[in-house]
């Protein structure tokens, strides 16, 4: 069985759907905090099983019978992330899983200026102690995050953010697919993978250009010193650690940690991925 946790969220369900283009329901198992909120996978013949991050033994049976285990990494970050992370590992070995497959980020280094990359480092250091094969899906920046930083620039016409560099943002659709590629035809990868990106690397000037565009209309790219950024931030309702989290995706930008473009995302899904301007318009559209 191919088991799939975070089943019920933006990357997880994805996953889950284009997996089940390509192999039979009864191959696939998600694990989930709340089986209700799946009870239309199970509907489709797809096993559902609770499965809690904080409860080691609820996830050894949410893993039972997995001949590869896709573990979307958590929204957490620091210890707190690392620990959720080695909780499931420690239960898929128990479970006796074939294989640990797992949503890395491109960027993944222990002296990264972005938490969440530490913390996808240090969670590969956990599966290659295993000793049990393991697939690091080296994940391109989530074009997400680009979009709710231009959020206000919908109504204002400016994209007001600290200074940056050329990030590969990448969509979810594609990454999923790709994740589903590889799960369905396994041992493809050994350790990491090459960067899974978008087809070009933008910073935020050339996606206000973009902006325009798909706008019409005049949007400016102005750049705002981090420490008011920050208070902004804090201004606008975001807790200290969250706000120094986002000012931290800049100064890797600029230090170049999310610069590659690579053509293996291409490549395992049979088509050039969706550009950063496509996904902008149809975000802006809806």
């Amino acid at each position: 069985m191919i088991i799939v946790t975070g089943a019920t969220g933006r990357l997880g369900r994805r996953t889950v759907e284009r997996l089940l283009e390509r192999v039979p329901a009864d191959r696939v198992g998600v694990s989930v905090r709340d089986p209700r909120t799946a009870k239309d996978l199970a509907d489709r013949g797809v096993r559902v099983r609770q499965g809690s991050f904080d409860d080691p033994a609820s996830l050894v049976h949410a893993f039972e019978g997995a001949g590869q285990l896709l573990l979307v990494s958590l929204d957490r970050t620091g210890e707190e992330c690392v620990s959720g992370h080695r909780t499931a590992i420690d239960a898929a070995v128990q479970a006796g899983a074939g294989r640990i497959l797992y949503t890395s980020q491109m960027g993944a280094a222990h002296d990264s200026r972005f938490q969440p990359c530490r913390d996808h480092a240090a969670t590969e250091d956990l599966l290659r102690a295993t000793g049990l094969p393991w697939t690091a899906l080296r994940n391109g920046f989530y074009a997400a995050s680009a979009l709710q930083f231009l959020e206000s620039a919908r109504h204002t016409g400016d994209i007001a953010l600290p200074a940056d560099g050329p990030v590969a943002w990448t969509g979810h659709d594609d990454l999923a697919e790709a994740a589903a590629a590889i799960l369905a035809d396994e041992g493809r990868f050994e350790g990491p993978t090459p960067p899974l990106t978008g087809p070009v690397a933008l910073d935020f000037d050339t996606v206000a250009e973009l902006a325009s565009q798909v706008t019409g209309r005049p949007i400016t790219r102005t750049v705002v010193p981090g420490d008011v950024f920050r208070e902004q931030a804090l201004a606008h309702g975001a807790p200290a650690p969250v706000a120094d989290l986002m000012l931290s995706i800049f100064a890797a930008a600029r230090n170049g940690e999310f610069t590659a473009v690579d053509p293996t995302m291409a490549e395992l899904i049979g088509r050039e991925p969706a550009t950063f301007g496509a996904l902008l318009e149809r975000a802006w559209a809806e």
